[in-house]
């Protein structure tokens, strides 16, 4: 039987049944809408983790950590000298697999003050290459450089959140050349980070709704704002304070102290890999240099974010797989009723199938009609669920956080169609096998 002639009549039996056809795809409709949203809502989960883990450095980023000697070296620790500047100069000349270092010095909870304004934020003391493997981009100046260091100068780069509080109602102010107290001690602002934000918060400003741009008027109005957790980490770049790293260390640490030699050391060391495929090796190598500057004592460890990456992935497919299986059960609902309708549509059609046989329809004429008929039902059905699900999407768009945004994609549509049609060509065999094994004489019979 021609293809065409079945889709045909197929057609036909969908519109001369249309409510009873409705509700045969309904189960179709909601599963392929669960599907295409629970597809949008991971994708949107691992796009804003992704954008998380970027915003912090990437997977090439390691730091190095504290940690405690191990027991045969316990009685020695004293000897280390922990993590100092001279780690920083040992791992630049001795380990030519890592691209860059980054030292940093911080304060907590410093006074940061412009006329009448104060704000309690952290200050870090840094190297040029901050910048980099931080992954920020200035919006105007230019970042901290070596002659900074070498000439302890009393300059400072801010994010854009600090200048939108220190400059409230002068909106859109670039404060170069400005000059802040960090503590009582003035520092001349040099350069600004750009407004850090996540892609989807991008996009929504290019269209002319921004969420950030909105929230950064509030600031600027002296209304309340909703400050987002210490964790987050465009906060943490949009509230950066940077200073040099020899300034920070004159200017704070040494005024504490008398003993300036004791105060050398660094509370963050970061390390960009240069090429990922080699990153045991890097890692290797790290080691070997700090082990000697550390005299023997394994007081060091390493974060990487391979484990978060890791993680973020086995998160996201485990949500896929699970919800997967329960949209599958939307669909497989949805197959049943098909099959259920088929097989009442065949005992209507009975003495139809048999004058089909009597006058030269072969067996497979019959079945392939009503395999067609069924494919049908799952394709208008498929349809529909789109559109249902891109109304689902919105309203997912309304209530999930900015960076989590429902994300969808063309995969996802077409394994979500795909599956529409799958259940729906399955659903009609059995229906279909039965209305091609039909006596065509008791078949005339009925009725």
């Amino acid at each position: 039987m021609n293809f065409w002639f079945g889709l045909l009549i197929g057609l036909k039996e969908i519109g001369a049944h249309k409510f009873r056809s409705f509700l045969t795809m309904l189960g179709i409709i909601l599963g392929v809408a669960s599907l295409l949203a629970m597809f949008a809502l991971t994708e949107g989960i691992a796009q804003g983790m992704r954008e998380r883990l970027a915003a912090s450095g990437g997977v090439e980023r390691v730091e190095v950590t504290y940690k405690d000697p191990s027991e045969e070296m316990q009685d020695l620790a004293f000897l280390s000298p922990g993590r100092t500047l001279a780690d920083v100069n040992a791992l630049r000349k001795g380990a030519p697999l890592v691209d860059l270092v980054s030292p940093q010095m911080d304060m907590v909870n410093v006074a940061i003050s412009r006329s009448n304004k104060t704000l309690r934020l952290n200050v870090s003391g840094v190297c040029p290459e901050f910048l980099d493997i931080g992954k920020f981009e200035l919006e105007a100046g230019r970042m901290i450089c070596q002659a900074d260091l070498d000439n302890v100068s009393r300059v400072v780069v801010i994010g854009a959140g600090v200048a939108d509080e220190l400059w409230p109602d002068n909106p859109e102010y670039i404060p170069l050349g400005e000059v802040i107290r960090i503590n009582g001690i003035p520092y001349r602002i040099v350069g600004m980070f750009g407004f850090a934000e996540s892609d989807y918060s991008k996009r929504k400003r290019e269209a002319g709704i921004s969420a950030a741009q909105e929230e950064r008027r509030m600031r600027r109005g002296g209304k309340k704002k909703v400050k987002a957790t210490k964790y987050d980490p465009y906060w943490q770049k949009n509230h950066a304070v940077v200073i040099p790293i020899s300034a920070l260390f004159f200017d704070f640490r040494t005024a504490a102290n008398a003993d300036a030699s004791a105060n050398r050391k660094i509370d963050r060391l970061s390390l960009r890999i240069s090429d990922l495929s080699l990153f045991e090796e890097t890692l290797y190598q790290v080691r070997s240099v700090l082990t000697r500057t550390h005299r023997g004592i394994d007081d060091f460890g390493f974060e990487t974010r391979e484990e978060w990456f890791d993680s973020i992935e086995s998160s996201v497919r485990a949500t896929r797989l699970s919800g997967s299986f329960i949209a599958g059960i939307s669909l497989l609902v949805g197959g049943i009723g098909i099959t259920n309708i088929m097989l009442a549509s065949i005992t209507e059609r009975i003495r139809e199938i048999g004058v089909r046989r009597a006058i030269g329809a072969r067996q497979r004429d019959i079945f392939t009609q009503i395999v067609v008929e069924s494919g049908v039902i799952g394709f208008i059905g498929g349809l529909l669920g789109l559109a249902a699900a891109t109304g689902m999407i919105q309203l997912l768009i309304l209530i999930s956080p900015t960076e989590n945004a429902p994300i969808i994609t063309f995969p996802a549509v077409m394994i979500s169609f795909g599956f529409a049609v799958g259940i729906g060509v399955l659903s009609g065999l059995y229906p279909a096998w039965k209305a091609s094994t039909l006596d065509p004489i008791e078949a005339l019979r009925y009725g």
